[in-house]
């Protein structure tokens, strides 16, 4: 899931470049990548504005320095990275103690944390939105001055789903008795109330504090303690001139634990994802190697690669970063030939939306400017290609959820973790550990908290759209294409994203216009006397066709999931 159509554009894949998922809550809120040109040694520079951190690439010898420190929460960040004939080594002798220090439980509360609940843009003016965080349902909308509010998505008069409701003159109301509430949660209007009664105090709506951050909606969960604006990600790339970034929404159907340890596992995206874009391919298959550099009770970071490329000459491995809750963030710096630094970022931000259920906000980025193709690409075509990637993944992932829900036992025992591939899906586990407490549930490395109350969506039972999607893993959802289940690609994208939508509506206007000019000028044609008008009319039947053919094309490259070659009737 690593690598979509966007990543394959912006990225080469023979090029050795560090792949930061940096925080800016661990080391800096911007990586600066710059090339002295010296002879005969040649030096890339890393400087980071907050910590002060220098790294320096010489060749020859090859060698990485991380020098500096970075303090969170009382924990000092100190390491060297030597390449030395193709084997990466670990010195420096503070990493390794706050590795070894930060494996017992930490405090933590889910509660207490930023979520991203949507991207701005993609928020209807005209109607609230339903959100859910864990276990927790969320109405979201815009008041009459276009400010975001959100409340809990349940009305205090009788328990129905506020966001089931409408916006009249700025104020949200609840469909089942008509009461009206101001963006501070005041309930302002009770239509069966006597005219010289009063409203109730207590008839108000229960709000959460969001914040618009860099066009994703962030929203605050605790109602014990007060929100913590410095604690929002912010993602320095995204705040460049120039920069501009395709960003997709998708809902998909399992646990945003399984999801994240999905984006942070490399190895199966050559077999999963065999030749979805230029960059995936199966026979590219290999042992990788894995380096933790950092441990804390908010995440964990380090280095990867494929073993066969440490002797490469240049080389620097990958670096991933997860930050707690739910953020892994790439960034790379590559400067072209003329001297130009270009900045790309790649941005997972995994949402728990719910038992066997996550929303998941993709962010691929860059201030470099489109060429060629590029240039020409619609966002709809990125759009299904990003769906076609998690579509590929989504049997193997819903299967999985539902397998570790009914036989309740840790990871430590179901999964046969290789250290040449699923080094960060043991290390996330093993967060999940020391945190899950501090969870609504968890599966963690050694540990486990099934949920108390089974998950009621809709009177469905718990897991029954991951049983549904695992079942039949490469179908494209059960009835129409807008039967409301998330094995289903509109519903898991389309209706989230404006772009896709209005498509959708578009071709298919064109294609009932077609169709209508079709019948029309073939019927013509049969009345027609002459052989050139018969002819004519014909060829104008024939184009129709042919676009008819073109908007069901682009209608269902939108609406219908992948289906595996192997797997097709």
């Amino acid at each position: 899931m690593l690598k979509i159509l966007v990543q394959s554009v912006f990225l080469d894949r023979n090029m050795a470049l560090l792949q930061p998922f940096f925080s800016d809550k661990f080391l800096s809120q911007a990586l600066y990548i710059s090339r002295i040109n010296s002879s005969p040694r040649r030096a890339i520079i890393i400087n980071t504005k907050r910590t002060g951190t220098v790294a320096y690439l010489h060749q020859p010898p090859q060698k990485l320095y991380i020098s500096g420190q970075a303090k969170k929460r009382g924990t000092n960040c100190h390491a060297v990275a030597e390449q030395v004939g193709g084997e990466v080594k670990q010195s420096g002798g503070s990493t390794e103690e706050a590795i070894k220090s930060v494996d017992d439980v930490v405090p933590y509360d889910w509660t207490e944390e930023w979520y991203p609940l949507y991207l701005t843009k993609n928020i209807p003016e005209d109607a609230p939105l339903g959100l859910t965080v864990f276990d927790k349902q969320l109405v979201l909308y815009r008041d009459g001055t276009g400010e975001l509010r959100c409340f809990e998505d349940r009305c205090p008069h009788r328990l129905a789903k506020l966001s089931e409701g409408q916006l009249l003159d700025g104020r949200l109301e609840c469909l089942y008795h008509g009461w009206q509430f101001e963006g501070d949660g005041r309930c302002v209007k009770i239509p069966q109330l006597p005219a010289n009664a009063s409203i109730p105090r207590s008839a108000c709506a229960k709000k959460y504090k969001v914040i618009d951050s860099q066009g994703v909606v962030w929203v605050w969960m605790s109602h014990k303690t007060p929100p913590k604006p410095e604690k929002i990600p912010w993602f320095e790339n995204f705040a460049r001139p120039g920069f501009k970034d395709t960003s997709t929404i998708h809902e998909l159907p399992y646990d945003h634990s399984i999801l994240l340890e999905n984006l942070m596992d490399p190895a199966h995206v050559p077999i999963s994802h065999d030749r979805t874009d230029f960059t995936a391919k199966r026979e590219d298959a290999t042992a990788l190697f894995f380096k933790l550099t950092e441990r804390t009770g908010r995440g964990f970071a380090g280095w990867w690669g494929r073993e066969s490329d440490q002797s490469t000459p240049n080389y620097v491995p990958n670096f991933l970063r997860f930050e707690a809750p739910c953020v892994l963030q790439n960034n790379r710096e590559i400067i072209d030939k003329n001297g130009e630094t270009h900045y790309f970022s790649g941005l997972f931000l995994c949402r728990p939306s719910g038992q066997g259920k996550s929303m998941l906000i993709v962010r691929f980025g860059s201030t470099r400017k489109l060429s060629g193709l590029m240039k020409i690409i619609p966002q709809w075509f990125l759009h299904q290609n990003s769906s076609k990637v998690f579509e590929q993944d989504m049997g193997f992932l819903s299967s999985q959820n539902e397998f570790l829900m009914k036989t309740k036992v840790p990871t430590k025992v179901l999964y046969l973790n290789l250290k040449s591939s699923d080094v960060w899906v043991a290390e996330y586990r093993r967060w999940m550990d020391r945190v899950g407490h501090g969870m609504p549930y968890y599966i963690g490395y050694s540990t486990i908290s099934l949920p108390k109350v089974p998950a009621v969506i809709e009177q469905a039972p718990a897991g029954f759209v991951a049983n549904l999607s695992a079942s039949q893993p490469a179908k494209g959802g059960i009835g129409t294409m807008h039967a409301p289940n998330f094995a289903n690609r509109y519903f898991r994208h389309v209706i989230h994203c404006p772009d896709c939508r209005t498509t959708v509506k578009a071709f298919e206007a064109w294609k009932n216009a077609l169709s209508a000019v079709a019948l029309v000028s073939t019927a013509l044609a049969i009345l027609a006397s002459g052989k050139q008008w018969k002819a004519l009319l014909l060829f104008s039947t024939s184009l129709c066709l042919v676009g008819i053919y073109a908007c069901s094309t682009v209608i269902a490259m939108n609406t219908t999931n992948f289906v595996r070659t192997h797997r097709r009737a």
